[in-house]
């Protein structure tokens, strides 16, 4: 079965926008590896995180920032098809 994803935001901070516009970023990148993603309203203030089924891959209060765009593809990607090239968003090897 396909992953889900899960963005848990701060209706209190006004962070629908930003959650939906990642899940749009996601969605887009993701279409045929991802079964879905969920916005969930936090009862939590300040709670901004972003899980894979029941892991997590970001959260804002332990990082101290949100995720880059491009962050969060790499971190999705690494989780969800590790074989997936993800073009300009693709880690540079140095």
């Amino acid at each position: 079965m396909k992953p889900t994803i899960t963005i848990e935001y701060c209706p209190k901070c006004h962070w629908l926008l930003r959650a939906a516009y990642m899940a749009q970023e996601l969605l887009t990148t993701f279409e045929d590896d991802l079964y879905g993603i969920t916005l969930q309203p936090s009862e939590i203030a300040g709670r901004y995180s972003i899980r894979v089924n029941d892991v997590v891959l970001f959260d804002r209060k332990q990082e101290g920032r949100f995720p880059e765009i491009k962050e969060l593809k790499q971190l999705v990607r690494d989780k969800v098809n590790p074989d997936k090239n993800l073009g300009h968003s693709d880690r540079i090897v140095k």
